[in-house]
């Protein structure tokens, strides 16, 4: 977010609290395995969110969660204003979050150049 609006920041925050465990006990499609909301962006006038998440698995499975979870929004937006007391709840929109798997490559890459530079004797 460019600026900071604190209601939107609290209405996020409260989403990515409540919103796990929702899907866990609510959500009975089996395309949705174990997840983790990892950020809620709420936009300034709090008409949608985007809630990033990660799972385990490949890619295929990360697409078929992805499917189930937007299948899902509605259901999981009605069940939000029950628990939330919001007027207004934003429209969910779900985004796979590869951030894990990027640090993964580049911990793999950094670890691979410290062993390339560990078999190189150094040059006095």
């Amino acid at each position: 977010m460019p600026k900071d609006f604190p209601r939107a920041r609290r209405i996020a925050d409260q989403i990515q609290r409540e919103l796990p465990e929702l899907i866990r006990q609510e959500v009975k499609d089996p395309r949705v395995g174990m997840l983790t909301i990892t950020e809620v962006e709420v936009n300034r006038d709090m008409e949608f969110a985007k809630v990033y998440f990660t799972t385990l698995g490949d890619g295929q499975a990360h697409e078929a969660c992805l499917q189930g979870l937007q299948r899902a929004s509605g259901f999981l937006r009605s069940q939000l204003s029950h628990r939330m007391q919001l007027r207004v709840v934003p429209k969910l929109t779900f985004v796979y979050d590869r951030s894990v798997e990027r640090g993964m490559e580049l911990t793999r890459l950094i670890e691979t150049a410290v062993a390339e530079d560990a078999k190189h004797p150094k040059d006095a």
